[in-house]
């Protein structure tokens, strides 16, 4: 696999996915080691100070999966703010996790729960909480 680009998280994101992580039973969600592996590996800081154009938890966004050339515009969100409106994905998703401190123009390779690897590259963040204003959501 490719090597992985620098990630950027806020603190208060690392602090509730740990607690998500650790709420989960061991094991339970395809791609739980995964992102353990990114939250370990991330550069955390205050979210005031998280760039404007990198991927936050509840930040909306644009991507492309480049096998199928196909485009997406979601919202990354915790499991309990899923709903059926087809917008949002689950940061417990394979493709939710990979997004995760991503900066616009980076292009990441993830696993996929069936093998092989599905390669993403971010377009744009359209919206993020920290750079409106919203440090504590």
């Amino acid at each position: 696999m490719n090597t992985r680009p620098e990630i950027t998280i806020t603190s208060l994101d690392a602090d509730r996915l740990y607690n998500l992580i650790e709420s989960l039973p061991k094991n339970s969600i395809a791609g739980q080691a995964e992102l353990e592996a990114e939250l370990a590996r991330a550069n955390v800081v205050a979210p005031n100070e998280v760039p404007p154009t990198t991927v936050t938890m509840n930040s909306t966004v644009k991507f492309i999966i480049e096998s199928t050339n196909h485009e997406f515009e979601l919202t990354l969100v915790y499991p309990k703010d899923l709903d059926s409106s087809g917008q949002k994905i689950s940061i417990l998703a394979p493709i939710g996790s990979a997004l995760l401190g991503l900066s616009v123009g980076d292009e990441i390779e993830w696993p996929k729960p069936g093998g092989g690897a599905l390669k993403v590259k971010l377009k744009e963040v359209l919206y993020q909480p920290e750079r409106a204003g919203e440090l504590h959501r």
